[in-house]
């Protein structure tokens, strides 16, 4: 049995594991999208470092881009298996791939115009709507808790990592030349103090862990909560400034927890009275699709929902849908906030408002998480004072700050409770993927002192025996 990392390795995202058997059968764990990789992404994007129509199945730990994001691109480049994952994911994998190949086909368009003009080869799209469609037909759901068997040699079971609605760690039983070993793959690691989802699940022993290390050497800040961070910014950027203030948010996930926040304000009569826009068509969708699964919610807000039937609305809260909308926003005065994708800055209508606000000292841009360091969102928190958006150079003069206490990844006391299910001495390799090289080699040494052994930290397209 072997084991290739051909994504998220010593870096964050792109996740895609790909795990071959003596008898030639492909299992490949996630299928991610890199992001934020500056002029690389679209290379990284285009090369695989395997043949997708050799993949027996796909096993997909939860739906965001960085894990689902090139399934419609496996499926156009031959791939014919089936996707496993839990219900949840597979319906918001749905509306975030037919929005990443919206988000796509509008930019290579934008693209294309300047291209044209100065007589150059036009681009096309990774993949487009019609085949983010055609890629769900492939999928398999699996409820969480229950072993489920893809073949002959192979069975799959399903645990909350509560990272997200639906998000898994995925563990395998696989049977090769009469011996079965059993490999565990934590997807993303949630927070045990989450504010809308349940604390990750324990899990059975594992001979080999592929382990997240996002925030292997981070502890978030618990001094100030979340609400009271964002309250701050609130009255800071708005009410002091009379600016905007402009928070990049993941659509899924992320936007949910600060209208999450903000509803508590207004439940505790805090909340200053401004207008509050969500201009993302998708997070329109997903935080409908959230509500459909309270179960997934922990006790706090299921406490909460006694009281107020939507957790996520509130006083000013306004959805923007169409782009005729969201194009207006940029022609009226502050002070107002708006919540808009993507979280890294990268793409989608966020990029917009902060090309349109990043000039004027009134303004504010508060990043909700982590950043790749080469993404829009990752320079403006490194403190460039001038960035390239969308060709042209501009000056930063708004206000850029960070909420480091919202984040749907795991500090390293999460990552570490995670394992504590684990006798360490049966744990054959620990390999740490999804997270930066200087990062995860600190983490190693912590794990190292807790007792691991043989703890990996693999290349970009490393392939590794498994004994």
């Amino acid at each position: 049995m072997k084991i290739a990392f051909h994504g998220a390795a010593r870096t964050v995202t792109g996740s895609k594991h790909l795990i071959t058997l003596s008898n030639g059968k492909k299992y490949l764990l996630d299928c991610g999208m890199f992001q934020g990789m500056g002029k690389d992404t679209d290379s990284m994007n285009s090369q695989w470092g395997f043949q997708p129509k050799e993949i027996t199945h796909l096993i997909l730990s939860h739906a965001h881009i960085d894990h689902s994001g090139l399934i419609p691109k496996l499926v156009k480049d031959g791939f014919e298996g089936k996707i496993f994952c839990t219900p949840a994911t597979k319906e918001l994998t749905g509306i975030l791939l037919e929005d990443s190949a919206g988000i796509q086909e509008s930019e290579i368009k934008y693209e294309n115009k300047k291209r044209h003009q100065e007589q150059l080869p036009l681009l096309k799209p990774l993949y487009d709507t019609a085949a983010a469609l055609a890629a769900m037909d492939h999928f398999v759901s699996v409820e969480y808790g229950n072993w489920q068997a893809i073949d002959e040699n192979v069975e799959v079971l399903f645990t909350d990592t509560g990272h997200i609605i639906g998000s898994a760690a995925v563990h395998l039983k696989i049977k090769e030349n009469g011996i079965t070993k059993r490999i565990t793959f934590s997807g993303d690691v949630g927070r045990y103090t989450d504010a809308i989802l349940k604390a990750p699940e324990v899990f059975s022993q594992a001979d080999y862990i592929i382990l997240e290390s996002t925030y292997g050497n981070t502890l978030h800040d618990m001094q100030t909560g979340t609400t009271d961070q964002l309250l701050a910014w609130i009255e800071k950027a708005c009410i002091q400034k009379k600016g905007k203030l402009i928070l990049p948010a993941f659509s899924v996930g992320r936007t949910q927890e600060i209208l999450y926040a903000l509803n508590q304000l207004e439940l505790e009569r805090r909340l200053p009275h401004l207008e509050y826009f969500v201009d993302s068509p998708l997070s329109v969708k997903a935080t409908k699709l959230i509500k459909k699964y309270p179960q997934y919610f922990n006790q706090t807000i299921q406490n909460v929902l006694k009281q107020d039937d939507d957790p996520f609305s509130f006083r000013g809260m306004k959805f923007i849908e169409t782009v005729e909308e969201s194009k207006m926003l940029n022609f009226r005065d502050g002070p107002f906030v708006i919540i808009s994708s993507s979280g890294m800055a990268d793409a989608g209508r966020v990029k917009h408002h902060i090309r349109n606000t990043i000039e004027n000292s009134k303004n504010t841009i508060l990043m909700t998480g982590y950043c790749e360091p080469r993404s829009l969102g990752g320079k403006l928190l490194a403190g460039r004072k001038e960035v390239n958006i969308y060709g042209a150079s501009h000056e930063v003069n708004a206000e850029i700050g960070a909420i480091r206490s919202m984040s749907a990844h795991g500090d390293y006391e999460d990552l570490c409770h995670f394992l504590e299910c684990q006798d360490v001495k049966k744990v054959s390799n620990l390999f740490l993927v999804h997270g930066e090289y200087p990062v995860q080699q600190a983490f190693k040494q912590r794990l190292i002192n807790k007792g691991f052994e043989n703890i990996v930290i693999p290349e970009m397209h490393a392939e590794l025996m498994l004994q």
